[in-house]
């Protein structure tokens, strides 16, 4: 059965209803080439996959199927942790966090000690704690079940299915946008479900006693973005440390892994890094570009090279692979593959997942048993022009020099430059106006706002326009910014997005049997980052500054100073004339259209008209990935599967 999930955790209350709909979860098809349960230490009970972690009633609390991340659990009395990522967590360490927390607060504090890469589920003074991760790696979502009350999940689909939840058509409508700002990204596109903040944890408190009520949950803000106060070295020296533990928790002690080696500077920082943990076998993995312009494919020559010339000798073996553009399958490939995963939403990735199965197939081949990606270096290292909205504030002299390097260098005209600098509108007042029927913004338009307006594509329907534009202005009504300065808040909001998106890479590699992780989106690495001087760490004449420095005696200088940046846009226009008969299949019978969001037959006319100038100022790559996402939503679970669950001996710590 195509579309189910293959990896998902949810956390019930302690009730008979609670032990009755964890019978009611969903079991998923194993992965692809997965022979080995999850590691899990302590009394705990794991059935046919699927890990139980109990109440100290020895009804279910957690009931995990993590088949790449591992559970690591702990109970001293009836206070509990659980923590879900990409490495064993030693019981040692889950004591001492556990034992020296009175509250969420001292919590906190000593969960700062490990990477930010985990799920948290932590039960202090009978309340349930979870909460995600502060770059939204990691997200949490809750519904009230009917019987049971508030059960929270990292997985909207699980919970959608256990009340029954029909489709948001509001929420699907916001997917079609090409960019979906804070806080409407966090809009579930299931009814019913809702999204816990990025930053912000659940608590779950337990019915009064003598009572069978059970208050609603109520969020908590765990993570502030650390102020910028630090000099250029000693930031360098954070981001180092940040990189190196993050790339430790996902492959430290393995003994083959492989890279994403694109040419990129984010992607060689993270080969060095994962050379450094001391592999048996390092496979690193090249597409080459069909553009004869492209300089990617000759720094990735440069990086294995040296490499290999600057190893110690007890360095294990390093293979690079190139794999030739000639099997690189165009965008828009392979567009029916998109149903073997249910991602939590449409990400507008799915047209390039035809390319990012190739890469990773091929990784799977040399006989990688993890693979790491440079993704989340553009929106963490590379910085937005917005910032500069925020040190004009309090530098502006040092603001208006950097503004001129990126205005000669963008384009950008005197005077809307200066407007867009003084301009003071409020993040509610821009929010209300982000989506307009105005032609969308050129390329030399100052970008210095809370985010990018945008307009909606010629193809949606008056229905979707409608249902778009009333949730910008109800979201505008009481919608604070992530952050009050511009800058920051749009840093953040961008990581944010960006690693929602990787969630679809990760699905991707769980399907064919190996894990696939992005370490630069580590909370400590995003704290690192947004810690340094903003002058130091974003600048119009240097290149990632903050990463560079960062990597200093770990990348070789020569691989630091590329300054330049390849695109593939040639591949998705020409992706759409190559696989103009499938994307006219798609529009065919299209779901969007029956649920009035999309104009089916002009979607047509553009497949047969791939180098329409709409196809140029439009990306449809957004309404591509809805399309798939709704037909595999609508195939997605198996009728009479439930997740077997343990009795309350069995689970019982």
């Amino acid at each position: 059965m195509p579309g189910q999930l293959r990896d998902y955790f949810v956390v019930l209350p302690d009730s008979a209803a609670g032990a009755a709909a964890a019978g009611q979860l969903p079991v998923p098809e194993a992965a692809a080439g997965r022979s080995s349960a999850p590691d899990a230490a302590g009394p705990a009970r794991e059935v046919g996959g699927t890990l139980t972690v109990a109440h100290p009633s020895g009804r279910p609390w957690v009931v995990a199927r993590p088949l790449v991340r591992k559970v690591s659990h702990l109970a001293r009395g009836e206070d509990a942790l659980v923590l879900i990522g990409p490495d064993r967590v030693p019981d040692a360490v889950l004591a001492d966090i556990l034992q020296g927390a009175r509250d969420r607060t001292g919590l906190e504090r000593r969960l700062a000690r490990l990477p930010g890469l985990y799920h948290v589920v932590a039960r202090l003074s009978g309340k349930s704690w979870i909460r995600g991760t502060a770059t939204g790696l990691r997200r949490i979502y809750h519904a009230r079940h009917p019987a049971a009350g508030t059960i929270a999940s990292d997985r909207p689909a699980v919970l959608a299915r256990l009340i029954d939840a029909p489709l948001d058509e509001s929420a699907l409508a916001l997917r079609l946008l090409d960019f979906l700002p804070h806080p409407l990204s966090r809009r579930p596109v299931w009814r019913g479900v809702h999204e816990t903040g990025a930053g912000y944890g659940l608590a779950l408190p337990v019915a009064a006693p003598g009572t069978a009520a059970v208050p609603g949950p109520t969020e908590h803000r765990w993570w502030e973005p650390p102020p910028g106060e630090l000099p250029l070295a000693e930031g360098a020296r954070r981001v180092k440390e940040a990189i190196a533990a993050s790339v430790r928790a996902h492959v430290g002690g393995r003994d083959r892994i492989s890279c994403e080696l694109s040419g990129g500077l984010d992607s060689t920082v993270l080969a060095f890094a994962a050379r450094e943990t001391g592999p048996a076998a390092l496979s690193l993995l090249t597409v080459a570009a069909r553009d004869r312009y492209s300089e990617d494919e000759t720094w990735a020559r440069r990086a294995v090279e040296a490499a290999r010339n600057t190893a110690a000798t007890t360095a294990g073996a390093l293979d690079h692979h190139v794999i030739p553009a000639a099997d690189a399958p165009y965008f828009y490939a392979d567009l029916g593959a998109t149903a073997a995963e249910l991602n939590d939403e449409p990400l507008p990735v799915a047209p390039g997942r035809a390319r990012a199965e190739l890469l990773l197939g091929r990784a799977r081949a040399t006989g990688s048993r993890y693979h790491l990606t440079g993704y989340g270096g553009d929106e963490i290292f590379l910085g937005l022009p917005h910032a500069y909205q925020d040190l004009f504030h309090g530098n502006p002299f040092t603001a208006w020099s950097h503004l001129g390097g990126l205005r000669h260098q963008l384009g950008w005209p005197l005077l809307p430059t200066v407007k867009a600098l003084l301009d003071r509108s409020t993040f509610p007042r821009w929010l209300a106006g982000a989506v307009t029927a105005a032609p969308q913004p050129v390329a030399r338009t100052p970008l210095l706002s809370w985010g990018v307006r945008q307009s909606p594509h010629p193809w949606l329907t008056e229905h979707a326009r409608t249902l778009i534009a009333e949730e910008f202005r109800a979201a505008a009504e009481h919608a604070e910014p992530i952050d009050p300065w511009r800058g920051r808040h749009v840093d953040i909001d961008g990581v944010r997005m960006g690693a929602r998106h990787f969630q679809a890479m990760e699905d991707i590699g769980m399907t064919l049997g190996l894990p696939v992780a992005a370490p630069l989106y580590d909370d400590r690495v995003l704290e690192a980052t947004l810690a340094v001087r903003l002058p130091e760490r974003i600048s119009p004449w240097r290149y990632k500054p903050l990463l560079v420095e960062a990597m200093r005696g770990v990348v070789p200088d020569a691989l630091l100073a590329r300054t330049t940046k390849d695109h593939m846009s040639s591949d998705e226009h020409q992706g759409l004339r190559e696989h103009a008969p499938d994307l006219a299949e798609l529009w065919t019978g299209s779901r969007l259209a029956e649920h009035g969001l999309v104009d089916s037959r002009q979607l047509l006319r553009l497949a047969a008209e791939p180098f329409s100038p709409v196809l140029v100022e439009h990306s449809i790559s957004s309404t591509v990935a809805g399309e798939t996402w709704l037909r595999t939503a609508e195939n997605a679970w198996p009728t009479s599967q439930s997740t077997p669950t343990t009795t309350p001996s069995e689970a019982s710590l």
